[in-house]
Protein backbone atom coordinates (compact mmCIF):
# COMPACT_ATOMS: atom_id res chain seq x y z
CA UNK A 1 0.00 0.00 0.00
CA UNK A 2 2.79 2.42 0.88
CA UNK A 3 4.49 1.94 -2.50
CA UNK A 4 1.22 2.69 -4.28
CA UNK A 5 0.67 5.69 -2.02
CA UNK A 6 4.18 6.92 -2.78
CA UNK A 7 3.68 6.50 -6.54
CA UNK A 8 0.32 8.32 -6.64
CA UNK A 9 1.60 11.03 -4.29
CA UNK A 10 4.67 11.88 -6.39
CA UNK A 11 2.64 11.53 -9.57
CA UNK A 12 0.31 14.27 -8.35
CA UNK A 13 3.10 16.37 -6.85
CA UNK A 14 4.70 16.56 -10.30
CA UNK A 15 1.40 17.75 -11.78
CA UNK A 16 1.23 21.44 -12.64
CA UNK A 17 -2.24 21.64 -11.10
CA UNK A 18 -0.77 20.84 -7.70
CA UNK A 19 1.52 23.84 -8.06
CA UNK A 20 -1.38 26.02 -9.17
CA UNK A 21 -3.39 24.86 -6.14
CA UNK A 22 -0.44 25.60 -3.84
CA UNK A 23 0.33 29.01 -5.35
CA UNK A 24 -3.32 30.06 -5.19
CA UNK A 25 -3.47 29.54 -1.42
CA UNK A 26 0.00 31.00 -0.95
CA UNK A 27 -0.92 34.25 -2.71
CA UNK A 28 -4.36 34.42 -1.10
CA UNK A 29 -3.07 33.89 2.44
CA UNK A 30 -0.14 36.27 1.98
CA UNK A 31 -2.40 38.99 0.58
CA UNK A 32 -4.98 38.68 3.35
CA UNK A 33 -2.39 38.61 6.14
CA UNK A 34 -0.09 41.42 5.07
CA UNK A 35 -2.73 43.76 3.64
CA UNK A 36 -5.32 43.30 6.40
CA UNK A 37 -4.93 44.67 9.92
CA UNK A 38 -7.65 42.44 11.37
CA UNK A 39 -6.47 38.84 11.57
CA UNK A 40 -9.95 37.53 12.38
CA UNK A 41 -11.28 38.94 9.10
CA UNK A 42 -8.45 37.24 7.24
CA UNK A 43 -9.33 33.91 8.85
CA UNK A 44 -13.02 34.36 7.98
CA UNK A 45 -12.19 35.14 4.35
CA UNK A 46 -9.91 32.10 4.15
CA UNK A 47 -12.66 30.01 5.73
CA UNK A 48 -15.19 31.09 3.10
CA UNK A 49 -12.77 30.11 0.35
CA UNK A 50 -11.67 26.82 1.92
CA UNK A 51 -15.19 25.68 2.81
CA UNK A 52 -16.23 25.85 -0.85
CA UNK A 53 -13.02 25.32 -2.80
CA UNK A 54 -11.41 22.45 -0.86
CA UNK A 55 -14.40 20.08 -1.27
CA UNK A 56 -14.68 21.01 -4.95
CA UNK A 57 -10.99 20.42 -5.67
CA UNK A 58 -10.99 17.18 -3.67
CA UNK A 59 -14.01 15.96 -5.63
CA UNK A 60 -12.63 16.90 -9.06
CA UNK A 61 -9.12 15.60 -8.41
CA UNK A 62 -10.46 12.36 -6.93
CA UNK A 63 -12.72 11.61 -9.89
CA UNK A 64 -10.19 12.64 -12.54
CA UNK A 65 -7.31 10.71 -10.98
CA UNK A 66 -9.40 7.56 -10.57
CA UNK A 67 -10.51 7.50 -14.21
CA UNK A 68 -7.14 8.59 -15.61
CA UNK A 69 -5.30 5.90 -13.66
CA UNK A 70 -7.80 3.16 -14.53
CA UNK A 71 -5.39 1.26 -16.78
CA UNK A 72 -2.68 1.42 -14.12
CA UNK A 73 -5.17 0.20 -11.53
CA UNK A 74 -6.17 -2.75 -13.70
CA UNK A 75 -2.49 -3.62 -14.11
CA UNK A 76 -2.08 -3.60 -10.33
CA UNK A 77 -5.17 -5.77 -9.92
CA UNK A 78 -3.50 -8.43 -12.05
CA UNK A 79 -0.68 -8.59 -9.52
CA UNK A 80 -0.77 -10.49 -6.21
CA UNK A 81 -1.73 -7.37 -4.29
CA UNK A 82 -4.74 -6.89 -2.05
CA UNK A 83 -7.44 -4.78 -3.63
CA UNK A 84 -7.83 -2.81 -0.44
CA UNK A 85 -4.13 -1.89 -0.53
CA UNK A 86 -4.42 -0.67 -4.12
CA UNK A 87 -7.40 1.62 -3.66
CA UNK A 88 -6.48 2.88 -0.21
CA UNK A 89 -3.00 3.67 -1.54
CA UNK A 90 -4.39 5.61 -4.51
CA UNK A 91 -6.90 7.41 -2.30
CA UNK A 92 -4.32 8.42 0.29
CA UNK A 93 -1.91 9.56 -2.43
CA UNK A 94 -4.48 12.01 -3.79
CA UNK A 95 -5.71 13.20 -0.38
CA UNK A 96 -2.23 13.63 1.12
CA UNK A 97 -0.89 15.56 -1.89
CA UNK A 98 -3.87 17.95 -1.88
CA UNK A 99 -3.61 18.38 1.89
CA UNK A 100 0.08 19.18 1.63
CA UNK A 101 -0.59 21.87 -0.99
CA UNK A 102 -3.21 23.37 1.32
CA UNK A 103 -1.05 23.23 4.44
CA UNK A 104 2.01 24.71 2.76
CA UNK A 105 0.05 27.30 0.81
CA UNK A 106 -1.62 28.71 3.93
CA UNK A 107 0.96 27.69 6.53
CA UNK A 108 4.00 29.40 5.01
CA UNK A 109 2.45 32.94 5.05
CA UNK A 110 1.27 32.42 8.62
CA UNK A 111 4.76 31.35 9.69
CA UNK A 112 6.25 34.41 8.00
CA UNK A 113 3.61 36.61 9.60
CA UNK A 114 4.60 35.38 13.04
CA UNK A 115 2.79 32.95 15.27
CA UNK A 116 3.25 35.06 18.41
CA UNK A 117 2.05 38.42 17.14
CA UNK A 118 -1.60 37.86 17.96
CA UNK A 119 -3.71 35.45 19.97
CA UNK A 120 -6.06 35.13 16.99
CA UNK A 121 -3.29 33.45 15.02
CA UNK A 122 -4.17 30.18 16.77
CA UNK A 123 -7.61 30.25 15.22
CA UNK A 124 -6.02 29.35 11.92
CA UNK A 125 -4.96 25.94 13.28
CA UNK A 126 -8.59 24.81 13.30
CA UNK A 127 -8.92 26.25 9.81
CA UNK A 128 -6.15 23.97 8.57
CA UNK A 129 -7.51 20.95 10.45
CA UNK A 130 -10.98 21.31 8.92
CA UNK A 131 -9.43 21.91 5.49
CA UNK A 132 -7.50 18.63 5.72
CA UNK A 133 -10.61 16.79 6.93
CA UNK A 134 -12.67 18.15 4.03
CA UNK A 135 -9.95 17.10 1.58
CA UNK A 136 -9.96 13.50 2.83
CA UNK A 137 -13.76 13.38 3.05
CA UNK A 138 -14.54 14.59 -0.46
CA UNK A 139 -11.67 12.68 -2.07
CA UNK A 140 -13.07 9.52 -0.47
CA UNK A 141 -16.60 10.31 -1.65
CA UNK A 142 -15.25 10.98 -5.17
CA UNK A 143 -13.51 7.59 -5.24
CA UNK A 144 -16.74 5.91 -4.13
CA UNK A 145 -18.72 7.60 -6.89
CA UNK A 146 -16.09 6.65 -9.47
CA UNK A 147 -16.10 3.03 -8.32
CA UNK A 148 -19.87 2.90 -8.70
CA UNK A 149 -19.92 4.35 -12.24
CA UNK A 150 -17.97 2.97 -15.17
CA UNK A 151 -18.99 5.88 -17.36
CA UNK A 152 -16.62 8.80 -16.80
CA UNK A 153 -19.18 11.46 -17.70
CA UNK A 154 -21.79 10.05 -15.32
CA UNK A 155 -19.24 9.70 -12.53
CA UNK A 156 -18.03 13.27 -12.96
CA UNK A 157 -21.60 14.57 -13.13
CA UNK A 158 -22.70 12.73 -10.00
CA UNK A 159 -19.62 13.98 -8.13
CA UNK A 160 -20.31 17.62 -9.04
CA UNK A 161 -23.98 17.22 -8.11
CA UNK A 162 -22.96 15.77 -4.75
CA UNK A 163 -20.67 18.73 -4.06
CA UNK A 164 -23.34 21.21 -5.19
CA UNK A 165 -25.91 19.60 -2.92
CA UNK A 166 -23.70 19.65 0.20
CA UNK A 167 -22.21 23.10 -0.48
CA UNK A 168 -25.32 25.01 -1.59
CA UNK A 169 -28.62 23.14 -1.77
CA UNK A 170 -28.38 21.46 1.64
CA UNK A 171 -28.20 24.81 3.45
CA UNK A 172 -31.35 26.03 1.73
CA UNK A 173 -33.30 22.87 2.54
CA UNK A 174 -32.03 22.92 6.12
CA UNK A 175 -33.06 26.55 6.68
CA UNK A 176 -36.47 25.90 5.10
CA UNK A 177 -37.05 23.00 7.50
CA UNK A 178 -36.09 25.19 10.48
CA UNK A 179 -38.52 27.91 9.39
CA UNK A 180 -41.29 25.41 8.65
CA UNK A 181 -40.97 23.73 12.06
CA UNK A 182 -40.22 26.91 14.03
CA UNK A 183 -43.02 26.15 16.50
CA UNK A 184 -41.28 22.96 17.60
CA UNK A 185 -38.07 22.40 19.61
CA UNK A 186 -35.25 22.54 17.09
CA UNK A 187 -32.18 22.00 19.25
CA UNK A 188 -31.59 18.36 18.34
CA UNK A 189 -32.66 18.89 14.73
CA UNK A 190 -30.14 21.71 14.33
CA UNK A 191 -27.29 19.67 15.80
CA UNK A 192 -28.07 16.56 13.77
CA UNK A 193 -28.60 18.55 10.58
CA UNK A 194 -25.23 20.25 11.01
CA UNK A 195 -23.41 16.98 11.66
CA UNK A 196 -24.93 15.38 8.56
CA UNK A 197 -23.06 17.88 6.39
CA UNK A 198 -19.26 18.08 6.84
CA UNK A 199 -19.16 21.50 5.16
CA UNK A 200 -21.67 22.99 7.59
CA UNK A 201 -19.97 21.32 10.54
CA UNK A 202 -16.59 22.75 9.55
CA UNK A 203 -18.01 26.23 9.08
CA UNK A 204 -19.73 26.09 12.46
CA UNK A 205 -16.59 25.03 14.29
CA UNK A 206 -14.51 27.85 12.80
CA UNK A 207 -17.11 30.55 13.45
CA UNK A 208 -17.51 29.46 17.05
CA UNK A 209 -13.76 29.36 17.54
CA UNK A 210 -13.73 33.01 16.43
CA UNK A 211 -16.57 33.73 18.89
CA UNK A 212 -18.90 35.16 16.26
CA UNK A 213 -21.79 32.73 16.66
CA UNK A 214 -24.24 35.49 15.73
CA UNK A 215 -23.40 34.76 12.10
CA UNK A 216 -24.95 31.30 12.51
CA UNK A 217 -28.51 32.63 12.69
CA UNK A 218 -31.08 32.20 15.42
CA UNK A 219 -29.83 28.69 16.21
CA UNK A 220 -26.41 30.12 17.09
CA UNK A 221 -27.12 29.84 20.79
CA UNK A 222 -27.65 26.09 20.44
CA UNK A 223 -24.40 25.67 18.55
CA UNK A 224 -22.59 27.88 21.05
CA UNK A 225 -23.80 25.73 23.94
CA UNK A 226 -22.70 22.48 22.32
CA UNK A 227 -19.85 23.23 19.91
CA UNK A 228 -18.43 26.05 22.03
CA UNK A 229 -17.25 23.69 24.75
CA UNK A 230 -14.17 21.51 24.67
CA UNK A 231 -16.38 18.43 24.75
CA UNK A 232 -18.35 19.74 21.78
CA UNK A 233 -15.12 20.39 19.90
CA UNK A 234 -13.91 16.83 20.51
CA UNK A 235 -17.25 15.34 19.45
CA UNK A 236 -17.32 17.49 16.30
CA UNK A 237 -13.79 16.48 15.31
CA UNK A 238 -14.80 12.87 15.94
CA UNK A 239 -17.78 13.28 13.59
CA UNK A 240 -15.48 14.66 10.89
CA UNK A 241 -13.21 11.65 11.43
CA UNK A 242 -16.21 9.36 10.93
CA UNK A 243 -16.94 11.23 7.69
CA UNK A 244 -13.42 10.26 6.60
CA UNK A 245 -13.70 6.68 7.82
CA UNK A 246 -17.06 5.64 6.35
CA UNK A 247 -16.26 6.46 2.68
CA UNK A 248 -12.92 4.65 3.06
CA UNK A 249 -14.63 1.53 4.44
CA UNK A 250 -17.25 1.59 1.70
CA UNK A 251 -14.54 2.05 -0.93
CA UNK A 252 -12.73 -1.07 0.30
CA UNK A 253 -15.94 -3.13 0.35
CA UNK A 254 -17.01 -1.89 -3.07
CA UNK A 255 -13.60 -2.62 -4.62
CA UNK A 256 -13.58 -6.16 -3.19
CA UNK A 257 -16.96 -6.95 -4.74
CA UNK A 258 -16.55 -5.09 -8.04
CA UNK A 259 -15.77 -7.08 -11.19
CA UNK A 260 -13.02 -5.32 -13.09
Amino acid sequence: MFKILKYSFFDLVRSRWSYVYFLFYLLLAATLLFLNNDLSKAVITLMNVIIILVPLIGTIFGVMYFYNSKEFTELLLAQPIKRSSIFIGLYLGVAVSLSMSLLLGIGVPFLLYGLTQSAAIWDFSLLLITGVFLTFIFTGIAFNISLSNENKIKGFGYAIMMWLFLAVIYDGLFLMSLVFFEDYPLDKLSLIGTMLNPIDLSRTLILLKLDISALLGYTGAVFKTFFGTNQGLIISISVLFLWVLFPAIRMVRKSNKKDF
